[in-house]
């Protein structure tokens, strides 16, 4: 009895620290940023802040502005996906698995390194597009397309955020139990009529939940309305609390602080609604004899559609990568690709280049220090979860999973406050609140991956090697951990990517000696060296892409590409 005892103190003190760290550094500034919302000028307790923010016309436009980018984003984005996941799913369509991963790649890329290919590809006038379609097929100059506008900022919006709904999408497609469409096509229904009459409405709560989850993403999202957005005078929410905190004033920081309680509400609601829609579905997808897939025929359409997946594929991940990496090796972007317009100067400025130096620096030691430090915390948050399942366990795996459904502004927004000196611990403008930041938004991911490890997992190990003398931290570490070490470093990488190239929280708490790869990127873009920011963009791909490699290695294909 005394060992059991010794062995449940160290494990309840071990994690009872662990859920110390989640009230203090991720629920509290989130709660303290609430609270000061609610006071003025004046420091009484009011809605003077709400007032003055919903007073002015630009805050309204925002708002309405998101919510038509973020709706259009959204219904835009699970009708592609649906369409995409019904080929890769229920198909007979040839090469499926090649296809899958190459529809899902877009995810990879980081949003606003593919904004950026984007404009480089649709900007008048220069833009690869409009120069193709004006001196081949006759159009007008600068060309008819046009990256700097409403269309143009849901078009890259709707291109990196949709593989969200086409995860969703795709899992529900591969576990319906398809014999009510046997059924009906046995009784004479043609395909289109099976798939508008069963298909869709079994999988519709996945397609509600995946719709969302990209509104969510989109509302929180900077990178993409910062690059092509605001140069065209679109703003958004995210963008404009961007503005408000730039201003430098107090008045600034209390509007920027109101507008973050409204999207963060927002971003919550969004999330919550989804995975209630999941919740409450009132049916099976899985029957009870067999979840096997049966392909439906494509017949004489199998061409046609193996030439639009080639085609998409192209579209999604082939031009835009394309256009970054031709950019790269351009010596004047805009003029004719002729062989004395190729150049490897960009290459060796940005290599040479000591902001872009440091920044890889930053970024490589601030995003692994963020996924280790998530790895521990998620690894006890993860265990308590799955093996206690307990109120309080359920609570904690919320708290770490709220930060992911708030938008990142918020979050950073939420530390400037608590951790800029007035409750006795200054981070700012250090390497730590950097760090701290990444940590909280990217936990979750670590969680549910080393959660999903952990299912796994029976709770009889343990035990026996409880019986056997071990301690706690003993068991865990030489037999939970082991175990479930393909989770932990896919975990790892997961967070360590997130963290490598992140802007949205970094453009806000960055110091002179902190920016990462992510700010150097930006502010090339926004200065417009193109050939440069191409060159940056190529390298951030490289490791990306190598990391996801890994975890797709290391997972069989179960996590990543």
């Amino acid at each position: 009895m005394p060992h059991i005892k010794a062995y449940l103190t160290w494990r309840n003190t071990v994690i009872g620290a662990a859920l110390v760290f989640l009230f203090l550094f991720v629920l509290m500034p989130l709660a303290i940023l609430v609270w000061k919302s609610f006071f003025g000028t004046e420091g009484d307790f009011s809605l003077q802040n709400y007032l003055a923010v919903y007073s002015k016309r630009r805050n309204w436009d925002a708002v309405v502005m998101t919510v038509v980018v973020c709706g259009l984003t959204m219904l835009f984005a699970v009708i592609f996906a649906t369409g995409l996941a019904w080929l890769v799913v229920r198909s007979d369509l040839p090469f499926k698995r090649q296809f899958r991963s190459m529809f899902f790649m877009p995810y990879m890329i980081p949003p606003y390194v593919g904004a950026i290919a984007w404009i480089l590809l649709l900007t008048p006038g220069v833009g690869y597009v409009n120069v193709i379609l004006v001196k081949y097929l006759g159009f007008a100059a600068p060309g008819p397309l046009n990256i700097y506008s409403l269309t143009g900022l849901v078009w890259v919006m709707t291109l990196f955020y949709y593989p969200l709904a086409f995860l969703n999408v795709a899992s529900a497609l591969e576990q319906m139990d398809n014999s009510l469409e046997e059924a009906a096509r046995i009784s004479g229904a043609g395909p289109l009529r099976v798939i508008w009459d069963i298909t869709l409405p079994l999988a519709a709560p996945n397609f509600f939940a995946g719709g969302l989850l990209v509104f969510a993403a989109a509302a929180s999202a900077f990178g993409i309305p910062a690059i092509v957005g605001m140069p065209s005078r679109i703003y958004v929410l995210s963008t404009q609390v961007m503005t408000y905190v730039y201003m430098g004033t107090p008045a600034g920081m209390r509007e920027a602080i109101a507008l973050s309680v409204v999207l963060m509400v927002l971003a919550i609601i969004t999330m919550t609604a989804g995975n209630r829609i999941l919740a409450r579905r009132k049916y099976t997808l899985v029957g009870g004899k067999s979840a096997r897939v049966q392909a439906v025929s494509l017949g004489r359409l199998k061409p046609v559609a193996l030439a639009a997946a080639v085609l998409l594929s192209g579209i999604l991940v082939i031009l835009p990568v394309g256009a970054i990496v031709l950019t790269s090796f351009v010596n004047i972007f805009g003029q004719p690709l002729e062989p004395g317009n190729f150049t490897l100067s960009h290459y060796k400025y940005i290599l040479t280049f000591k902001m872009a130096q440091e920044a890889f620096r930053n970024s490589f030691v601030m995003g692994a220090a963020a996924a280790t430090l998530a790895l521990l915390l998620a690894s006890l948050i993860a265990y308590y979860r799955v093996k206690a399942r307990s109120r309080l366990a359920e609570v904690s795996d919320l708290i770490a999973t709220v930060p992911y459904a708030t938008p990142g502004t918020v979050i950073a927004l939420a530390l400037i406050i608590v951790f800029s000196g007035k409750f006795g611990l200054n981070l700012y403008n250090t390497m730590a609140i950097l760090v701290l930041a990444y940590l909280i938004k990217y936990l979750a991911f670590a969680v549910r991956t080393i959660s999903a490890s952990l299912e796994q997992i029976d709770l009889s190990l343990e035990e026996a090697a409880q019986i056997s003398g071990a301690s706690w931290l003993q068991s865990f570490k030489d037999i939970i951990l082991p175990l479930v070490r393909p989770g932990l470093i896919a975990a790892w990488f997961l967070v360590f990517m997130a963290c490598f190239y992140e802007l949205t929280m970094t453009i806000l708490l960055y110091g002179p000696q902190t920016h990462n790869l992510g700010v150097v990127l930006y502010e090339l873009q926004t200065y417009s060296n193109q050939q440069a920011a191409s060159v940056l963009s190529v390298l951030i791909l490289i490791v990306v892409l190598g990391g996801n490699l890994v975890v797709a290695r290391v997972t069989k294909g179960k996590i990543g590409i």
